[in-house]
């Protein structure tokens, strides 16, 4: 049975938009096409869902903002496609990436079992100690259930996997809180990189220094390619969301 996250501590989710941070992770979210990525992630950032999202072509970039006691954290994030065309455009984006988040449908197993594809790429182009989070998206198509928590479980389990998650883009549940969780695993890694460091400073400067974080550029790409010179842009009719949320 799938369990909303509930969290002990106090934070404050701030507006997408907000410009000022201490320190900044950047995240990748990939899985097969149609599984809901944008729409998780637009539910999360935005709090906006359509039923008819167009396909991702080649990424959309989105931003979380979260304040832990006096620290603004920012994800930046990194919504990726899936068709097969732009999978080499993918690979650039695992690089420098803290966190990856691997999603698949509940509603058809095909996803699922291609979370293995997604899963190997990730560790041959990724840090080697980039955190993974797995995401089992459109809970809320309860009749259309093809793959059950506890499966998916199981593979994070045996994987050694930081979270398993089970959420639903249409109506909310947990997509806010897989971000939450994030930030939270992120920053909390983060300070104790630094613990036995002489420098315990968390400014924006200081995590410019460190290995886990990034500045608030948007990295660039090779527009070269075709695949990249369609980025960020949308297919019309081939919706993400559709049939399932």
């Amino acid at each position: 049975m799938s369990k909303e996250l509930k969290f002990d501590f106090n934070y404050e989710i701030l507006p997408e938009n907000f410009t000022q941070f201490d320190v900044s992770f950047k995240l990748i979210v990939v899985g097969d096409s149609g599984v809901g990525k944008s729409c998780l992630t637009n539910k999360a950032t935005k709090n906006v869902f359509e039923e008819n999202y167009n396909a991702t072509i080649g990424f959309e970039f989105f931003n979380f903002n979260i304040k832990f006691g006096e620290k603004i954290i920012k994800l930046q994030i990194w919504d990726t496609c899936g068709q097969e065309l732009y999978r080499s455009l993918i690979t650039n984006f695992y690089r420098n990436s803290s966190l990856a988040i691997i999603v698949y449908t509940v509603t058809d197993r095909t996803t699922f079992e291609n979370v293995d594809l997604w899963y190997k790429e990730l560790r041959t182009h990724a840090n080697p100690n980039v955190k993974v989070f797995l995401i089992g998206n459109k809970i809320d198509l309860i009749d259309q259930r093809r793959i059950q928590t506890e499966e998916g479980q199981r593979y994070a389990d045996q994987y050694k996997l930081n979270k398993f998650i089970e959420a639903s883009a249409k109506s909310g549940f947990n997509a806010k809180n897989i971000f939450i969780e994030a930030a939270k695993l992120l920053y909390d890694d983060y300070v104790l990189y630094h613990k036995d460091t002489d420098d315990t400073d968390l400014s924006s400067e200081a995590s410019a220094k460190t290995p886990e974080t990034i500045s608030d550029k948007k990295p660039t790409v090779d527009i070269n390619s075709k695949a990249n010179s369609n980025s960020n842009k949308d297919t019309k009719g081939a919706g993400c969301c559709l049939g399932g949320k």
